[in-house]
């Protein structure tokens, strides 16, 4: 079973849906859980995917693609969604590039303590994910500005501000649905 509520079968799907999973569809080529699990409500399937593309697959964004999929795979972690940590942090590894590295961040992002392996801005956007992840009520202006004290420009904030909700939305949605990689072709790269 791949989720704890039924998806329509694209054999099933009427022209909304069918139209909603033609924009969901990965470069494989298939629609992974993430966006079928909204089969019931087409809409909130475009709207997911639409957020999803602008926060994380945008040509705009500025920040390097590997660090984003590490910010997302943080926030998967401090959430425990399994499925997305296992898509993003397929992704991170690739774009990485240095499986000894990769090891080595994996390691010190499922141990919570991404000071191990990062500094700098780096480490920042990572301990900004961390509370605005887990104690949102919490942030302050305080916050932002070490981002800026970091090296980091504004739109470059709202980038990993962006990921960061994102996520926080998807995990939510993905637990609070019992949503499983069961059928997906995990990660956005092709091996």
């Amino acid at each position: 079973m791949a989720a704890w509520i039924s998806m329509i079968s694209d054999e099933d799907a009427g022209p909304e849906l069918k139209a909603a999973l033609k924009v969901a569809q990965t470069p494989h080529g298939t629609v992974d859980n993430v966006m079928r699990v909204h089969s019931h409500r087409p809409n909130t399937m475009h709207g997911h995917c639409v957020l999803y593309r602008a926060a994380l697959h945008d040509a705009a964004n500025t920040l390097p693609q590997w660090l984003q999929e590490v910010i997302s795979s943080y926030v998967s972690v401090l959430n425990q969604c399994d499925y997305s940590y296992a898509n993003h942090w397929k992704n991170a590894a690739h774009l990485i590039g240095d499986s000894d590295y990769a090891a080595s961040v994996e390691k010190a992002l499922t141990a919570k303590n991404p000071g191990a392996v990062f500094d700098g801005a780096e480490l920042a956007l990572l301990q900004y994910a961390e509370k605005l992840t887990l104690s949102p009520g919490d942030m302050q202006e305080s916050d932002v500005i070490a981002l800026r004290n970091e090296g980091l420009d504004d739109g470059q904030i709202l980038e990993a501000n962006q990921i960061i909700c994102y996520f926080n939305y998807a995990n939510r949605s993905l637990n609070g649905l019992g949503v499983t990689t069961d059928g997906d072709i995990v990660g956005f790269y092709a091996d």
